[in-house]
């Protein structure tokens, strides 16, 4: 297969709003470096594109469509679609954005430079032969698509127990006791700014982009970090503690996640950790600060700086909560317990659906999933 510089392939253009211009009324999809797509009212493209994070999470997206995009969003359309077929590209870039992510720079909030994009070499074939790769790697998506709905609904289901044990938070039907997250807190501990290695360090350390925004963990992408025992004693989290990302962008400051597992972890200084008391589990703090109800009031609460979004600590244990009875709280446990044993046997299932993908990604743009001679004679 010729390799060809992108560059000469695509016209690159970049979003012109700012990350905070969605509306929850809004229309047309708004694109910014998170992995949710907002909303707004107008939109500025209407074009078949592959969207680039240019900062935060660095991810990929196809669309075909009308939309906006926040000023870091760097958006790829094909000079010639004869020459190059978008979805295509869209599956180059789903490959290609692993070593975008290592070349990227900058502390916190990592970015990326439009040069990595213009000077990134993509194999070329035949037209015929892109359609078919598109056409295999489609399906291949598909499956995926649908493991990951089983996955969603699992935890939509999380959410309507929660809902149906409980009530609305907002308008508490069931006359629940109201207090503060600090009347069911026993400690609150931010985590270690030392620096983490790629491969080195007796724990490996959870970071914000760790807890994912329906309120998971996801231990890929792990470092290492090294810690006395009296830094261990304050910055490692166990099983049944809290992780609440307190510094991030507005729409993803507040992720919320349990940590549920036997040998503990340490985390980093973005995060705090909350012990809950006897009046609660975490299980049920997550559920609260995962609702929509949650989710819409840490929105509210997040204080923009210099471009990054906070809730600290103090802001935290001041949230208001309906405090319903501990045993009604530990039934909810053991329900989720049950639904994520559930989750874990599809997430085996998607994880060999990705692995198959992922092959079908590296024999295509090695040139080993299709030649022009083999399109020709199928």
């Amino acid at each position: 297969m010729k390799i060809i510089s992108l560059g000469s392939l695509v016209k690159i253009r970049t979003g012109k709003l700012d990350a905070n211009a969605n509306d929850p009324n809004g229309k047309y999809p708004f694109f910014t470096c998170s992995r949710e797509a907002l909303k707004i009212n107008s939109y500025t493209y209407d074009c078949e594109c592959v969207l680039v994070a240019g900062n935060g999470d660095l991810n990929v997206k196809y669309y075909n469509g009308k939309f906006d995009a926040y000023q870091r969003t760097y958006i790829l359309e094909s000079l010639d679609k004869k020459t190059l077929n978008v979805k295509y590209l869209y599956y180059f870039m789903e490959r290609y954005v692993s070593k975008l992510r290592k070349m990227s720079i900058g502390g916190v909030i990592k970015y990326i430079k439009l040069s990595y994009l213009t000077e990134a070499k993509i194999p070329l074939p035949d037209l015929k032969v892109q359609n078919k790769i598109v056409e295999v790697l489609d399906k291949a998506q598909y499956l995926i698509s649908k493991r990951k709905s089983q996955i969603e609904a699992l935890d939509q289901l999380t959410q309507s127990v929660f809902l149906e044990m409980f009530g609305d938070p907002y308008k508490n039907p069931k006359n629940w006791p109201v207090g503060t997250i600090k009347d069911i807190t026993l400690k609150t501990q931010y985590g270690t700014s030392k620096k983490a290695s790629e491969n080195k360090g007796k724990y490996p350390i959870l970071r914000m982009g760790n807890i994912t925004y329906n309120g998971f963990l996801d231990f890929n992408d792990m470092k290492y970090i090294d810690l006395d025992d009296s830094e261990a004693e304050k910055y490692l989290v166990h099983k049944g503690d809290l992780l609440f990302n307190r510094t991030n962008s507005k729409e993803l400051v507040g992720k919320t996640a349990v940590y549920r597992e036997e040998l503990p972890m340490a985390y980093a200084g973005y995060l705090v950790k909350l012990v809950p008391n006897e009046k609660a589990n975490s299980e049920f703090i997550s559920g609260f600060l995962n609702s929509k109800y949650g989710k819409t009031l840490l929105y509210s609460m997040a204080k923009n700086i210099v471009g990054m979004a906070n809730i600290n600590a103090e802001e935290l244990k001041r949230i208001k909560i309906y405090i319903p009875p501990r045993d009604l709280q530990d039934k909810f446990a053991s329900i989720i317990s049950n639904i994520l044993e559930r989750r874990e046997l599809l997430n085996k299932g998607l994880k060999l659906l990705e692995e198959n993908y992922n092959s079908l990604m590296q024999r295509a743009f090695k040139g080993e999933l299709f030649t022009e001679e083999k399109v020709s004679n199928l």
